[in-house]
């Protein structure tokens, strides 16, 4: 790795680092090419719909590390933004929210199906047979949309730029779908921090915004918490299971 490059966040299984006006995300050995090819991708399809992201700009080796080279974005992220501005929260919300909503308002049809992810990370946990059963139901009984969802759309994914344009990072987790499951994600995100006033507030203002009905989003919790066990660390996991019970959705 060149000297200077400076890593700018450590996540994992990758390091971020910045090499000017580019970014290298630089995969660990063990990570799946497949995976990293498949991101390159989204993000590339993603750069079609017109949303700000940022751009690929190569991808290739790093000391023998599959890398995905793209802009440098100048700014801070939204979560940032809200740490050191807490009298503004509000503020950001709002605009986290309606960027939300602009970008389910976009299609793009080559990327994955939602549903097809769903299922096939319900049949990884280890859940009881019965209870994989009856989310594999209630997911086949969901509407199908061909909506873009993020599927990690939380603060610190967006990077306010120095002329407050809003850019949408890390596609990794990107399908086509209904929007709602995404909203589950995101509402699961902001629960897993520990903020429940912004879960609320995140939930209330979304559903105000796009005119969704809050128990239509409730309808996908347990399939997003399903989905969300297979992977992440212990203390994730932890959470999670107490979410696990369907019952609780009903």
């Amino acid at each position: 790795m060149e000297t200077n490059m400076r890593i700018i966040a450590v996540r994992n299984n990758k390091t971020i680092y910045r090499d000017g006006d580019r970014v290298l995300k630089v995969f660990d050995k063990s990570y799946s090419k497949a995976d990293v090819l498949n991101e390159a991708l989204n993000q590339a399809r993603i750069e079609e719909t017109g949303l700000h992201i940022p751009k690929i700009l190569g991808v290739t080796m790093t000391d023998g590390k599959w890398t995905i080279i793209t802009e440098y974005i100048e700014g801070k992220t939204l979560a940032t933004l809200m740490a050191q501005n807490p009298e503004k929260k509000d503020e950001y919300m709002e605009q986290f929210v309606s960027l939300q909503v602009l970008m389910h308002s976009k299609s793009c049809p080559g990327l994955n199906q939602l549903k097809d992810k769903i299922n096939r990370k319900i049949d990884q946990t280890d859940l009881l047979a019965t209870v994989r059963y009856d989310l594999h139901m209630r997911l086949e009984a969901m509407p199908t949309h061909n909506k873009v969802c993020h599927g990690d759309f939380n603060p610190s994914n967006i990077i306010v730029s120095k002329d407050d344009t809003l850019y949408i990072l890390d596609w990794s987790h990107a399908t086509q779908g209904n929007a709602s499951a995404d909203v589950a994600r995101t509402f699961l995100l902001f629960c897993m921090e520990d903020d429940k006033e912004g879960a609320k507030k995140y939930l209330d203002l979304f559903c105000q915004k796009s005119d969704t009905d809050k128990q239509y989003i409730k309808k996908w919790m347990p399939l997003v918490v399903a989905s969300q066990t297979v992977k992440g660390n212990q203390r994730e996991r932890d959470f999670l299971s107490t979410w696990t019970d369907v019952a609780d959705f009903e």
